[in-house]
């Protein structure tokens, strides 16, 4: 779990121009890591104490919907505990589906993200519905 945070992100659109940078308040995440691998990511209105408590689609780029980040070129490191600073580090991109992530803006996350540029807190009620805690705890993981 990760605390609600403001974040500096990157994304990628063409690959002849410079990244557009955002600073977005994001809520509480939930990341699923395994060694080496992209990492699952869910959102969260709070930290979770129970297995009936609600987890959200991550409002970001690069997700796919069952949850698992998509690492495009990016090498994500062995050290579990070096995982989710190296997926902030990542380019996201805007040629990866971009829907469902925002009640808002539910055709492109992007749109989200020019409205909370700038922001101090992440506007919890545009969240959008994933599952459990329990579906996390039982969903396969593997490669």
């Amino acid at each position: 779990y990760v605390e609600p945070n403001v974040w500096k992100v990157a994304l990628q659109g063409d690959i002849k121009k410079s990244p557009r940078r955002f600073t977005i308040p994001l809520p509480g995440l939930i990341f699923i890591c395994t060694p080496g691998e992209p990492p699952w990511v869910f959102a969260v209105k709070k930290k979770p104490t129970k297995e009936s408590d609600i987890v959200y689609k991550a409002p970001l780029c690069n997700i796919f919907a069952n949850g698992r980040s998509c690492p495009g070129s990016h090498r994500y490191p062995n050290r579990v505990e070096d995982i989710v600073p190296s997926f902030f580090i990542s380019f996201f991109s805007a040629t990866a589906n971009l829907k469902d992530r925002s009640v808002c803006f539910p055709e492109n996350v992007i749109h989200l993200w020019e409205f909370i540029q700038g922001k101090k807190n992440f506007p919890l009620q545009d969240l959008v519905r994933h599952g459990t805690i329990r579906d996390l705890m039982t969903m396969e993981v593997g490669k």
